[in-house]
């Protein structure tokens, strides 16, 4: 049988590609969707911030990919990675990979990923490996500002009408349950984090879960109780969202393979 040829890397480059990997599939596939309301939000101004807030999420994708090709040395490129592999080669946790639904919907999952990617960010800017301490430090100052733009929202619609309180009710029901892949540190991502490379995800859950209880109270929302989470996002099980939404991502660079734009 043939190894897989990421496997045959360094142990700390394959740590490396994994890790970087998977924080440029968050960020791509979040940027792709926060890229539908393109032409479609609520209102001029809201549309421009969600194309902003994409933009900034497909640049820290093309950071992380472009450490992740070095890490790999196979020769990919940030587009081989983003546009020719299938649903199962990624590894973006499912939250993100969810349809857009109504603006509240689109909100609450975008205050829920900020809310924890700030810190990380944070926290990664302090990392020994120059190319992710780069990262964290230019990516830290764009996540404030999507957390603070997501949560403002958050509670004005959790705290508005009947209706828009209705629909932040349902958010949350709906996407509670994805929220735990989010503090999930894979096997081969300890080693970076017990050496300081990476932070530990695993320990930015009492900050999450209390900047995410301070907003839901402003919004007189209640915390959903605890309950099972969904997973398997990190080893390529994905919901059918994602194959859908990758077809459409992909099917211009997959008929014109070789052209560059």
């Amino acid at each position: 049988m043939q190894t897989p040829a990421s496997s045959q890397l360094a142990p700390s480059q394959r740590e490396l590609f994994q890790l970087t990997l998977r924080l440029a599939d968050d960020a791509l596939v979040l940027g792709h969707r926060l890229s539908e309301w393109s032409g479609h939000g609520p209102m001029l101004e809201e549309d421009i911030a969600l194309s902003n807030l994409g933009l900034d999420l497909i640049g820290q994708a093309r950071m992380f990919y472009d450490v992740a090709g070095a890490a790999e040395g196979r020769g990919r490129d940030e587009d081989e990675l983003a546009y020719f592999r299938d649903a199962g080669a990624y590894r973006n946790i499912q939250l993100v990979e969810l349809p857009n639904g109504d603006f509240a919907r689109t909100m609450l999952r975008q205050f829920f990923y900020s809310a924890f990617m700030q810190p990380y960010f944070a926290a990664l800017e302090k990392s020994p490996e120059p190319r992710l301490s780069d990262i964290g430090a230019k990516a830290v100052k764009e996540m404030a500002y999507h957390v603070r733009h997501s949560a403002e929202w958050v509670i004005r619609l959790g705290d508005g009408t009947d209706e828009s309180r209705r629909r932040m009710i349902t958010a949350l029901d709906d996407l509670w349950g994805f929220t735990g892949e989010l503090f999930e540190v894979p096997d081969d991502e300890r080693a970076l984090v017990d050496a300081g490379i990476a932070p530990d995800r695993a320990a930015l859950k009492p900050t999450w879960d209390a900047h995410v209880a301070r907003v839901l109270r402003e919004a007189t929302l209640d915390v959903p109780k605890p309950r099972g989470m969904q997973t398997g996002g990190r080893s390529g099980r994905h919901t059918e969202y994602l194959g859908k939404m990758l077809a459409e991502m992909q099917v211009l660079a997959r008929a014109h393979r070789g052209v560059k734009w």
